[in-house]
Parts: structure tokens; sequence; C-alpha cells
């Protein structure tokens, strides 16, 4: 449990930046170079390396270098335990708000009948 922890606090501090969240929306899409991924970005070739160097640490990206071109491609194993993370955390919510619907319906009817 701690490594997985360890993982999504990771995963989530590289997802904290913008340009890192984009690269991951891009890369959603398919595989791509580093220097397509830096195309839209107004930043350095070394800044953008530097970025995927933090989403392949987390384990969000996998690189694979071919001759001078550094490919990227997603990795969806890592997003499903955020996902996982969120959707837990939103059944817990619904599940309140479930039973705060009730209670509140318990009461109107109560009302109802006086």
């Amino acid at each position: 449990m701690l490594n997985q922890t360890i993982d999504m606090d990771r995963t989530f501090r590289a997802l904290a930046d913008k340009s890192r969240r984009n690269m991951v929306e891009r890369l959603a899409l398919g595989p791509a170079s580093v220097s397509e991924l830096a195309e839209p970005l107004a930043m350095s070739l070394a800044a953008v390396l530097q970025h995927v160097q933090v989403l392949e640490s987390c384990g969000l990206v996998k690189t694979e270098k071919l001759g001078r071109t550094r490919t990227c491609r997603i990795e969806r194993a890592a997003m499903t335990v955020a996902e996982q993370w969120f959707t837990d955390r939103r059944r817990g919510w619904e599940a309140r708000l479930d039973r705060l619907g009730d209670i509140l319906n318990e009461v109107v009817t109560t009302e109802e009948k006086r």
C-alpha cells in the first residue's frame, strides 16, 4: 500500500504541472517524439526533456530512443491507479449524498403528514 501511495504522490505531483498535463493529453492520442511534444510549448527542447523525465520517473510515460529520436508513449497502468483513486472518492461522496437525500426525503415526508 505504501508503494502505491508513493507512486500516486509522484503521479499527482507530475500532473500538477500544466505543460506535463498537455504532454499527457497529446500522448493519449498516440506516441510522439520529444520534438513533437515540444512544438506547442514555449520552452526549450532541454526543458521539455526534463518534463518527459518527470513523467517517466513516475511511470506515466515510457520512452524509447531509436537513433537520434526519443519516442514517448503513455503508460496507461499509472493512469489507472490515479483514476481508481478518484473513482473510490466519488463512490464515497455519492453514498453520503444519497444518504443525505434519504434523510431530507424523510423530513419532507414527516412535515407533509403534519
